[in-house]
């Protein structure tokens, strides 16, 4: 063998996770290149242990380049014309004048027609019972808003009502705290009034100042077009019935904070029926309304902290969502979800909602209907609410080509209706009661550094479908559990199974000769025989290798053979997976 692997996981002080009584311990991994030739990184799974999201209006230290020719930027947009609307108590004023505007004030509540662009309207201020709407014109204009420290609260409708179907630049000025506010129910009307800050037209957020918005009749912010919020913007939503901001064609997050809050039975922290794109901010979404029958839809629907219709993109920036409630997701996409860069982390609690024996939703940390696609980042996801409750799933293919991902659930951590491909990255996947990774297919390993831990027999740490394999031709796996699913004999890289006793804490050992290939500290207990799988690509087809369980020897394989070697119990039916090993549950 050219050079000795070291894999080490070593637990340090203890400690238990909720719901989890198999004796999870904090590990600090010194791990191999995909090589096995040397170098080092280092992941601590305390932080996974101790994963939980809590909103932060901290400003971010952001720079922004902005592009000359993109019409979404308001530095792009020429106001020649400014008016400004300012609210004293029970009454409004306006200033200024402009050819083809018309401001009509009655009380605090503000009506704008207008038929004139390159308009700037500032509004400042404070009303308990008013509002600023911006009337259908007979030539729809995009307009610039700028909120210069304005609090406009409506009993009966938005606080901000845009009836026109053109860009919108709502600009937070500096230095200044903006609020908006209904009163739980909307008066009956013929127009749209989506959301306590609502627009018929695309909603393009920029500023540096601060915008609350506190909603209890429908959504807080609410566009029929698409949503774009760009870097040093600072935005709190809270809204107890309705989502927190809700889109028709999309939300585009591009920087900025973004808190979000909603408590209401299904409702969505962000919601589009269009894509979700972040490359950049911090958002926090966290839900804790539990899952309802819907009459309409007769389907189950449940809380989720981003819900999109579309794909959803991260490219960037930080996503932290939180699910308390029955049934309820942190991310979830109709279609595929794509993470390339940025931080994801990802918490659920809520347990399973169940309708009826054929009506539930099961509690996901993120949740793909169609593909999921890990290409970089770092992702951190725990769900803890019982039967049901999976770290990641993917109703398509599940692919990992590289990043940090580290799961911990109740039930399978990693699950994919199709294939699962894992080829570059760190991947950390635990289960308290099922599979570390289930594929409901084949399960391709090709690279990348793999811990998987599955719960005890008939439970696996990786888990092939019956009829389907595991393909090991690359990477460096320890997959620990009651069973495994065995690699096929299509697989080049030869692997190491031994089956039997181990205890939370036990050091298993891997010598070549003299040489340590692999130290590894169980980081669960187990009652009963246990399987443990080994791969990694300094392995060597017909070397010579020792198993040792806490000093002692367990086995010896002569010959290495491929696709795997067993010591122990191993080959005599461990349960779990189907996929390439004798037996079957």
């Amino acid at each position: 063998m050219a050079a000795a692997i070291l894999l080490c996981a070593a637990c340090s002080s203890g400690f238990e996770l909720p719901d989890d009584d198999t004796g999870y311990t904090s590990e600090s991994s010194a791990l191999p290149s995909s090589s096995g030739t040397g170098g080092s990184t280092t992941t601590t799974n305390s932080d996974l242990a101790n994963l939980d999201i809590a909103t932060d209006t901290a400003a971010l230290a952001e720079t922004e380049t902005v592009p000359s020719n993109d019409d979404d930027y308001v530095e792009n947009y020429s106001s020649s014309s400014t008016i400004y609307i300012t609210y004293n108590g029970s009454s409004a004023e306006s200033n200024g004048t402009v050819p083809g505007v018309s401001v009509d004030i009655d009380g605090a509540d503000v009506t704008v027609t207008s038929t004139a662009a390159g308009v700037n309207y500032v509004l400042s201020g404070t009303t308990d019972e008013g509002t600023f709407k911006m009337a259908t014109g007979t030539d729809d204009k995009k307009f610039r808003l700028t909120l210069a420290g304005v609090n406009i609260h409506n009993s009966d409708g938005p606080a901000i009502n845009i009836q026109t179907g053109k860009r919108v630049y709502i600009v937070a000025e500096q230095g200044t705290t903006n609020r908006l506010s209904d009163g739980g129910s909307f008066a009956s009307s013929t127009e749209d009034q989506k959301g306590t800050l609502f627009s018929e037209g695309q909603l393009l957020f920029s500023g540096k100042g601060k915008l609350t918005v506190q909603a209890k009749a429908k959504a807080g912010i609410a566009s029929d077009d698409y949503i774009l919020i760009r870097p040093n913007t600072n935005i709190a939503v809270t809204a107890t019935t309705g989502n927190g901001i809700k889109s028709n064609d999309g939300i585009d997050i591009r920087g900025g904070v973004v808190n979000v809050e909603v408590s209401g039975a299904a409702a969505k922290a962000l919601s589009t029926d269009g894509h979700y794109t972040q490359s950049g901010g911090r958002v926090t979404a966290v839900t804790t309304g539990a899952a309802v029958y819907d009459q309409d839809e007769k389907d189950v629907s449940g809380a989720a902290g981003v819900k999109a219709d579309s794909t959803i993109t991260i490219k960037g920036g930080q996503l932290l969502v939180k699910s308390t409630g029955a049934g309820g997701k942190g991310i979830s996409g109709d279609q595929a979800i794509i993470i390339d860069d940025g931080v994801v982390k990802a918490v659920t609690t809520g347990k399973t909602y169940t309708y009826s024996s054929s009506l539930d939703s099961k509690p996901k940390g993120i949740k793909a209907d169609g593909n999921l696609q890990v290409n970089g980042g770092i992702i951190m996801v725990k769900a803890t609410g019982g039967e049901g409750a999976e770290g990641m799933e993917a109703k398509g293919t599940m692919t990992i080509a590289g990043g940090s991902t580290e799961v911990y659930a109740y039930d399978d951590a990693l699950n994919s209706a199709y294939d699962l491909t894992i080829g570059g990255g760190y991947v950390y996947a635990f289960s308290v009661n099922n599979d570390g990774i289930d594929s409901n297919r084949n399960l391709y390993i090709k690279g990348g550094t793999i811990y998987a831990y599955g719960s005890t027999q008939p439970e696996c740490g990786i888990d092939a479908a019956e009829g389907y394999q595991v393909y090991i031709t690359g990477g460096t796996l320890m997959a620990v559990g009651g069973g495994e699913s065995y690699p096929s004999s299509s697989s080049t890289q030869p692997a190491i199974v031994y089956g039997g006793s181990v205890s939370n804490g036990s050091t298993i050992t891997i010598d070549s000769g003299d040489t340590s290939v692999a130290t590894y500290m169980m980081g669960r207990s187990y009652g009963g025989t246990v399987s443990f799988l080994f791969t990694a690509p300094g392995l060597s087809k017909g070397n010579s290798y020792t198993v040792n369980v806490d000093g002692s020897t367990v086995g010896t394989i002569s010959s290495l053979s491929a696709p795997y070697s067993t010591i122990g119990s191993a080959a005599a039916g461990m349960g779990g997976g189907m996929g390439g090993r004798p037996g079957g549950r």
